[in-house]
């Protein structure tokens, strides 16, 4: 997919998303590397193990297309549901499905629709599709990135992560 002038808020959202998806594929990948151990081990001060970063970016996605529903969890997936790698892929291929099939239902009118949730604490809010969409990735983007810094430090590079390089693969 082009990033070309003509290219509307929908066809963003569906080329950030593939990014965020191939994104989280290469740190699945290089994780399976990983022995138990490491894993579960927290590797970097002050960061929760691999697979807490995991199981937190995998809730958020949850979460939020929860909201997008209209329906409010009170509380996010617990890492003691998801005790392997396999698990936590298995539960975040299942979300990517409905991610992709309720993007696939969406018009660049819907992404400027209000979306009232109430977050964990209980506070009631309202924010546009798009912003919370938008967030979504970069949320992902911000725990890749402490992913890919605890894979490095295990000896397990994900390799480079950049948007540019991964849109460019096939």
């Amino acid at each position: 997919m082009s990033m070309g002038a003509d290219m509307t808020m929908l066809s963003f959202f569906n080329w950030a998303y593939e990014y965020h998806y191939r994104a989280n594929a290469r740190i699945l990948s290089a994780a399976e590397s990983l022995s138990e151990a490491q894993f579960n081990a927290q590797v970097l001060p002050n960061h929760n193990s691999l697979r807490g970063t995991l199981v937190h970016t995998l809730s958020a996605e949850w979460i939020w297309l929860s909201r997008w529903h209209g329906t409010s969890p009170a509380a996010g997936l617990r890492a003691d549901d998801f005790p392997t790698l396999d698990s936590i892929r298995e539960r975040w291929h299942q979300e990517e499905q409905a991610l992709r099939a309720f993007l696939a239902a969406q018009s660049d009118d819907d992404l400027q629709r209000l979306v009232s949730y109430t977050n964990l604490k209980g506070q009631a809010f309202a924010r546009p599709l798009w912003q919370l969409m938008l967030h979504v990735v970069n949320h992902g983007t911000q725990h890749r990135s402490e992913a890919a810094a605890m894979l490095t430090e295990l000896g397990h590079s994900p390799g480079d992560m950049d948007m540019t390089v991964l849109m460019q693969e096939p």
